[in-house]
């Protein structure tokens, strides 16, 4: 019998099968393919002759835990206990997954936001929770009306995601105060902000719950060394919680992880001293500012991208094919692979919009544009 009975393989490894034999240009998932910062890679080689090579501390490796307050600090004002409120995991999808099955119990429901990542339902039903999924607006931003309306005394936690994969959307300052007004309206309602894109935003600051008192002690927050220093490979990120919740979420993760990759978190230690994550906005509004010029002459419409890498496109003028069909026929006839909107929706909600990532480098996203514009 199946814990997870609708779960199949993820469309980002169908995708990225299928560019690969037809040798495709893999614009599908989420990893950068240009060269890791080169300060980083000097600092890991010098740390692989060091001596952290044994297990780092359960929570993690304690220069790294202050090097992440001193940014969060820097980043939102926000002052972090670092022994009592931040934890290292391996990757925020660990993160996500640990944290609601310490703090979920059954038969509690949880708001997800669709179109979601799709970690976060099989999370909730591991736990023994009831998903509870709310649609976006078709601008792909909070619908109050209805998460309100979903929202009762059951509800132990919704989740939020912000900057938003794989829209591109970056939320408002009238979303936040919704949010707040939410959670001051239901005591029991916790926060999982997910914000593993914080750092690549463009024309908008990011809006963080770590900048929200009302918000901090009822949220906790997950970011990703992955996303923010294109090293999705190590699986490395954290987590931000007020310590009643931490102590639970410590409980989990010590018999599912215990602790994480000891040379990877001094490498990053060393490296969040000497570089700035506030320039990773501008690096990768370029590529997006490319990709949108490249694409301006084809027949696909693109939508707002605020953050994150993902541009999202409506190719309803080329196609009214269902967007897992349009996908896969971009990849085989076109040489272009892409990810389908609908797979992110609990009803597969189909409104003819694919996902482009343009984490890429100049050259790659230049053959990519030049055979979309052929469509």
């Amino acid at each position: 019998m199946s814990k997870l009975p609708q779960v199949g393989t993820t469309i980002f490894t169908v995708m990225s099968k299928l560019a690969a034999e037809h040798n495709a240009i893999n614009l599908s998932q989420g990893f950068p393919n240009f060269p890791v910062d080169s300060v980083l890679t000097s600092i890991l080689e010098k740390n692989a002759t060091g001596n952290y090579h044994q297990y780092a501390p359960m929570q993690g490796n304690s220069m790294l835990l202050s090097e992440i307050a001193k940014l969060i600090n820097q980043s939102y004002g926000r002052t972090v206990l670092e022994n009592e409120e931040l934890l290292i995991t391996a990757g925020a999808t660990q993160a996500i997954f640990t944290l609601i099955m310490a703090l979920i119990d059954s038969d509690d429901e949880v708001v997800i936001l669709d179109p979601s990542y799709d970690c976060y339902e099989p999370s909730v039903i591991l736990a023994g929770g009831k998903p509870v999924r709310i649609p976006l607006r078709n601008d792909f931003l909070p619908d109050w009306n209805r998460i309100n309306e979903a929202v009762n005394s059951k509800t132990k936690l919704i989740i939020t995601n912000n900057p938003h994969n794989p829209s591109g959307r970056t939320w408002k300052e009238s979303d936040i105060q919704q949010l707040e007004q939410l959670v001051e309206k239901h005591p029991q309602l916790l926060v999982l902000s997910d914000e593993v894109y914080e750092y690549i935003t463009f024309e908008n600051k990011h809006l963080s719950a770590h900048s929200r008192p009302k918000l901090i002690d009822r949220s906790i927050v997950v970011s990703s060394f992955g996303k923010t220093f294109h090293i999705t490979g190590w699986k490395i990120g954290y987590l931000v919680a007020p310590k009643r919740f931490m102590d639970e979420i410590k409980k989990v993760h010590q018999f599912n992880v215990f602790s994480v990759n000891s040379i990877a978190q001094q490498s990053l230690a060393d490296y969040l001293s000497v570089t700035d994550v506030k320039t990773l906005g501008s690096f990768y509004q370029q590529k997006r500012d490319l990709f949108q010029e490249l694409m301006a002459e084809s027949k696909f419409k693109l939508l707002p991208c605020e953050g994150t890498y993902f541009q999202t496109a409506d190719y309803s003028q080329i196609s009214e094919e269902p967007d897992v069909d349009f996908c896969k026929r971009l990849t085989t006839e076109f040489g272009v692979a892409t990810i389908p909107i609908s797979v992110f929706n609990s009803d597969e909600k189909d409104t003819k919009i694919i996902r482009f990532c343009f984490a890429k480098d100049s050259e790659t996203l230049t053959k990519a544009a030049e055979l979309l514009c052929k469509i």
